[in-house]
């Protein structure tokens, strides 16, 4: 077990193990990541709870950014919040737990619910088909609820707390986990997606979208002429999206709404789409972003995680006023905050930790814009300088009694633009993904410091297309064409 590490909220949880430095506290994960230093461990996080922004969610979040191989995946993890987001897997492992059913020679004769770990399976009978539900959800301990009748029904995958188990079901546990960190670290199985049409998913009403209706039309009439067809779609079109090959989501994304559950949909559908389920997830914590950056020494404003637990004189030692206080998965500079004495600092992240249970303080850099790269597969696609609103600190002003203000833009050709800010933009991105990502950085004399990298930019025309015009969308519906055709 030397290369893994069991994360537990309390020892007492799990005693499978001998050599006591292969188990950590949750708090102690999160708090202090260099207790594991040198090495890239493989952890095991069971957590009684992996409810979104609680710890055992930010264990998995947080092991990702440290480039920690991590069971269960924050991927997962969200995945089996709901049925809606797993209900694409459903009829596949019916048909598999179906066709095994016929091989038994004492079938099950009533309703039953099936206790996995880690692939293996309570009742043994159930052996082959356990390692099937693995593959597909790679959590450990799962149960699932079957219906008893002609056709077997799955009605329900849940996780299961480890302190759910009995002193029996323990044992088999630690057994089914030795047999697990002994074998290789497998991946889920992919699907391939084969065909050339395009569902564009976005919200008429949205105040602030991604793109405006002149820039999904200009989208539309490139894509035709390159042999993809384009749809508008929206929230209600979710029972549909398998109809299309390829999402491209111009909505703003979050974990807790339909965004998310499209972006999930169309995953496992086998189809191309940006934003992904990773980026979304990872591009709208802040928290994992801040740790992702630092583990990967990109530079950015000094940044702190702050938690309940930790003192505003801590916070103070490390931080001068002004300094900027945020919420993990806030959008278009909502959940930001600039706190200027103790007072302020008091008030707001007393507010801001009832919403999570971790959230940021950042040193404060004052410029006159903030530059915006925008990175596709791993390149440069367009370059900003977005000017801070008036008589503001950030580049979107949200008033109380009106629509948003903005400041203005200038646009850059990639070779005009400071080489230093397009190549830390294009190293970040790629920690992401392969997607489409625009990265927020400021300059000052210090240098240029990575913000953070946003999964669903803005494409907006005669603003982000105003260098490339045309070729920005070309290159665009290529990259869909590219995973298409592979």
């Amino acid at each position: 077990m030397s290369d893994w590490v069991v994360v537990v909220d309390k020892r007492s949880d799990f005693t499978g193990i001998e050599d006591d430095r292969s188990i950590l506290r949750t708090r102690e994960y999160i708090a202090k990541p260099d207790m594991l230093k040198p090495h890239a461990p493989k952890i095991i996080n069971l957590s009684r709870s992996y409810a979104y922004l609680s710890e055992g969610y930010y264990t998995s979040l947080l092991a990702e950014a440290r480039n920690h191989r991590v069971l269960p995946m924050v991927d997962t993890i969200l995945q089996l919040r709901q049925r809606s987001l797993y209900a694409g897997e459903i009829a596949d492992l019916e048909d598999e737990l179906n066709r095994r059913i016929k091989r038994l020679v004492n079938p099950p004769t009533e309703s039953f619910r099936l206790l996995i770990a880690f692939g293996y399976p309570y009742d043994g009978r159930f052996q082959a088909f356990a390692r099937h539900v693995f593959d597909r959800f790679r959590c450990p301990l799962l149960e699932l609820r079957v219906r008893y009748g002609d056709w077997l029904k799955i009605t329900s995958i849940r996780v299961v707390a480890i302190d759910e188990l009995s002193d029996d079901q323990h044992i088999l546990f630690n057994w089914a986990l030795d047999q697990y960190t002994r074998a290789g670290w497998r991946q889920p199985k992919t699907k391939i997606p084969a065909k050339y049409t395009m569902a564009v998913l976005h919200n008429p009403k949205e105040e602030l979208p991604p793109s405006d209706p002149s820039s999904l039309k200009k989208l539309i009439r490139v894509a035709e002429g390159m042999g993809v067809d384009v749809e508008l779609i929206e929230k209600k079109d979710y029972l549909r999206l398998a109809e299309y090959d390829a999402l491209f989501i111009r909505e703003t994304t979050t974990i807790e709404n339909h965004t998310f559950r499209f972006a999930k949909r169309a995953e496992v559908e086998g189809m191309p789409v940006i934003d992904d389920p990773t980026s979304i997830l990872r591009c709208t914590n802040k928290v994992y972003l801040a740790e992702l950056l630092k583990a990967n020494k990109v530079p950015t404003p000094k940044t702190i995680v702050v938690n309940a637990l930790k003192s505003l004189e801590e916070l103070e030692a490390e931080l001068t006023y002004p300094m900027v206080l945020k919420i993990p998965d806030g959008s278009f500079s909502r959940g930001v905050h600039k706190v200027g004495d103790r007072a302020e600092l008091k008030k707001i992240s007393r507010e801001l930790l009832e919403e999570s249970d971790l959230i940021l303080a950042q040193e404060f850099m004052p410029t006159d814009y903030d530059w915006r790269v925008g990175v596709l597969d791993g390149e440069p696609l367009f370059v900003c300088q977005y000017l801070m609103a008036k008589q503001h600190w950030q580049i979107v002003k949200h008033n109380a009694d009106g629509p948003a203000t903005h400041g203005g833009f200038k646009s850059f050709a990639i070779e005009q633009a400071p080489p230093l800010v397009v190549e830390t933009a294009v190293k970040a991105a790629r920690l992401i993904g392969s997607g489409l990502y625009g990265v927020d950085l400021k300059q000052n004399e210090r240098g240029v410091f990575v913000i953070e990298i946003n999964d669903n930019p803005n494409l907006d025309t005669g603003v982000e297309d105003s260098a490339l015009k045309d070729e920005l969308w070309k290159r665009l519906v290529g990259w869909f064409l590219k995973r298409l055709e592979a």
